[in-house]
């Protein structure tokens, strides 16, 4: 079931992982880009996509480092997980980047590289281009 925890409309290419993102240890501020060699998005730039990853991970400054990414101009236009926990929605909230979880299934059949529109007031709030 969707889940509307940051309200927003975007469109974007999804930039997917299927790993947790721990946004304190592995996410640059200043540029976005992925900077744990173990992450399958490594070296990958989170700026201007649709991020989709299962959950995040971490302490709860990975918020504030959110709201430093959204600050540099590096960050996502929205997030989609599969589950939100603390540190990605309150990061969302601060930097009014829009954030909905999504079930499983749902989180399957999003592929990297698709272009898709978001829209939090929709009833069917994402939308395949």
């Amino acid at each position: 079931m969707k889940k509307t925890l940051v309200s927003g409309k975007v469109c974007g290419i999804v930039l997917k992982s299927n790993n947790p993102i721990n946004f304190l240890g592995t996410v640059d501020k200043k540029t976005g880009i992925i900077t744990d060699k173990n992450h399958d998005l490594f070296d990958k730039s989170i700026k201007d996509t649709i991020l989709v990853f299962p959950s995040g991970v971490g302490s709860s400054v990975g918020a504030y480092t959110i709201y430093s990414i959204k600050s540099n101009n590096t960050a996502p236009l929205a997030m989609i997980c599969q589950k939100a926990d603390l540190t990605v929605a309150t990061g969302c909230a601060l930097s009014n980047i829009p954030l909905i979880t999504i079930s499983d299934e749902e989180f399957s059949s999003i592929e990297n590289g698709m272009n898709i529109s978001l829209d939090t007031d929709s009833p069917n709030p994402i939308q395949y281009q």
